[in-house]
């Protein structure tokens, strides 16, 4: 935009009013300075916007045109004032949380079930995406908090805890059978897991995502070596692919105890478990310029004690 937002503002009322004086009025500025504004703005868009007569000022095809488009801008611009007064005048506040996907499904959202009903004057925005971008988001001021596997120790801002997850590897009953006919290791035999594995198809979340990187260091430290990977783009296609029988998945147990249950997935023992990870909130600090963080967080640690 090349021109100062008052020249458009005097250009939109000069055409609202159709009147030079009339105008003058509407904008308490005298009528010199609206002539002169307005061919100030003719002048830098080369273009005649009103036809002058002695009744008034009349809007050309190309001041009909920018008119046109003004009305759109301005009004949108009464639509923000107007939804600002709003919220100041009902008290409601803006509430933005930074979350993958997975998190988002399996622990978010069943409390921000509850926690909108009982708190509908705070609106939330939920910016899905992998951790990374999250805990970058956090140090950007684009988030207010973030649901995310614990940060290391050099993390600058609060981590609280949610709860504990656990990665495990899990395959369909057929997969492993068909692996048995091709290998003859039994998967019910720790000792077997790293044959197995080297057989086969092993199926990991992609590298942009958090969990990856505590798979890849077990395998790495477990020297699992697998014939063939399959890198996936979220946990829910993993274990959907792992249900389908296409290989061996590295899950998260917490988010497959359905599956585990009813036996669509078998979980394959291996020699040494794989640590337990913690999930919790991140935020900047405990002193909150957005009094919604501290809501949230009150009604989450209610909820659970």
């Amino acid at each position: 935009m090349n021109q100062n937002l008052s020249s458009y503002h005097v250009f939109y009322t000069v055409a609202g009013t159709g009147n030079i004086s009339a105008a003058s009025k509407a904008l308490f500025i005298s009528q010199p300075a609206v002539t002169k504004a307005i061919q100030r703005l003719e002048e830098n868009l080369g273009v005649t916007l009103f036809k002058r007569s002695s009744r008034g000022v009349s809007l050309t095809h190309e001041g009909n045109i920018l008119y046109e488009r003004l009305q759109e801008a301005f009004h949108a611009i009464e639509l923000g004032e107007e939804q600002l007064r709003y919220e100041t005048n009902q008290d409601i506040s803006h509430l933005t949380i930074g979350v993958s996907t997975t998190l988002c499904k399996y622990l978010l959202l069943p409390y921000l079930k509850d926690f909108v009903r009982q708190n509908p004057h705070i609106r939330i925005s939920i910016a899905c995406q992998p951790t990374y971008q999250t805990l970058q988001a956090l140090e950007e001021s684009n988030i207010d908090i973030g649901l995310v596997g614990e940060p290391d120790l050099a993390f600058p801002y609060t981590f609280s805890k949610v709860q504990a997850i656990n990665d495990t590897f899990v395959a369909t009953q057929s997969y492993l059978d068909n692996l048995k006919i091709r290998t003859g290791l039994d998967y019910h035999q720790a000792a077997n897991s790293k044959h197995l594995f080297k057989e086969a198809t092993l199926m990991l979340i992609d590298s942009n995502n958090l969990s990856r990187r505590y798979a890849d260091q077990y395998i790495l430290t477990n020297g699992l070596q697998a014939g063939n990977i399959i890198e996936v783009s979220t946990m829910d296609l993993l274990i959907e692919f792992a249900s389908v029988g296409l290989g061996i998945a590295c899950v998260i147990r917490n988010f497959v105890e359905k599956e585990l249950k009813n036996g669509t997935l078998i979980e394959i023992p291996v020699p040494i478990i794989i640590s337990k990870r913690n999930i919790g909130f991140v935020y900047r600090d405990k002193t909150f310029s957005n009094p919604a963080i501290q809501t949230f967080l009150d009604y989450y640690q209610h909820t659970q004690s």
